[in-house]
């Protein structure tokens, strides 16, 4: 299927593709482990599978995606190299990826990112390009850059090698525990979400799939209710890898087509997360990370009497662990 705005040659992924890029990953992305937390089963009444992607590579789901993707480069755009926007995750899983590959990296990347996604970039190799968020325009920066370099350009989630790479973590997740009843996935431009669907359409066509994204930053939930791509200017919110401002013209039509529901939370409910993750599960997860694991706290609540996750067996996708420490710290404090 074309998708409309997208060029010709640019068709919607399919689970096939998912299927493909974990061939492609096998040896090369971790296959992140499944956590399980009593405490958490016993306060919802269901059965939590967490799949740890702050345990992957750059410490985000975001390396199957970019390792997906340049390794389906020519001689010649391995040549010249790939560009790519991005506020830390995949700015750093691109940087990661180029060097494993042996190509040129250039990151556009807003001034105020976290100052440890910005310095791990730099030290996988990629060259860093800042820019003002609230005033400059990244998308238009990066075409201008890439026509000039003759880079090719790689979106953080717009992009079929990419969705799929994304796919691979519910794939995992759904090769090791069959028979998910519900699976929530952190949102914010639809890549990670658009690919889990695409996996969980093959592998479990019975679960129910959640979008959760910040209340803030609910454009995708917006865009669902409309019927078309909703945008939302420069976001605010803690959880910076989902201030993504709209869904792409890929990861919309999958994600209208599949998802049960998209559900938001709030930032304060995203940091009692990050504090239960840190005191009972012992893992460092940052605030974008937590999501999922918010929002099925969230979809859990009291719906005509009965606890709507009640029995039910739950995946949820953690799907990135890079804060900064002070940052952090701040978060945890009482």
């Amino acid at each position: 299927m074309t998708v409309p705005n997208m060029p010709p040659s640019v068709s919607l992924p399919t689970h096939d593709d998912v299927a493909a890029a974990a061939r492609r990953l096998a040896g090369v992305a971790h296959h992140t482990p499944v956590m399980r937390c009593n405490t958490i089963d016993e306060r919802l009444g269901a059965k939590l599978f967490f799949k740890c992607e702050n345990l992957q590579r750059t410490g985000a789901f975001k390396f199957r995606g970019a390792y997906n993707a340049l390794a389906q480069f020519s001689d010649a755009q391995r040549e010249h190299g790939v560009l790519t926007f991005s506020a830390g995750n995949h700015a750093q899983a691109i940087a990661l990826s180029a060097r494993l590959l042996d190509m040129p990296a250039l990151v556009v990347m807003p001034e105020d990112a976290a100052a440890s996604k910005m310095a791990a970039t730099r030290e996988y190799g990629a060259q860093v390009v800042t820019y003002n968020r609230y005033t400059e325009d990244r998308e238009a920066i990066s075409r201008q850059l890439a026509r000039e370099r003759g880079m090719t350009l790689i979106p953080p989630f717009d992009h079929p090698h990419v969705i799929a790479g994304q796919g691979t973590a519910a794939l995992e997740l759904l090769q090791e525990v069959p028979d998910l009843d519900y699976l929530f996935v952190s949102l914010g431009g639809g890549g990670l979400l658009s690919g889990s669907l695409l996996a969980a359409q093959a592998l479990a066509p019975r679960c129910k799939v959640i979008g959760v994204e910040p209340e803030t930053a609910n454009d995708a939930q917006q865009s669902l209710r409309a019927g078309h791509i909703v945008r939302i200017p420069n976001p605010h919110t803690i959880a910076d890898g989902a201030q993504a401002p709209s869904l792409g013209e890929l990861t919309y039509p999958i994600i209208r087509e599949h998802v049960e529901d998209i559900v938001t939370v709030s930032d304060q409910q995203l940091i009692e997360a990050l504090r239960f993750f840190a005191a009972r599960m012992k893992v460092v997860v940052e605030p974008t990370g937590a999501l999922a694991f918010a929002g099925a706290q969230a979809f859990s609540g009291e719906d005509d009497g009965a606890k709507l996750l009640h029995g039910e067996r739950v995946g949820v996708i953690v799907s990135g662990g890079n804060v900064d420490l002070p940052r952090y710290s701040r978060f945890l404090a009482d």
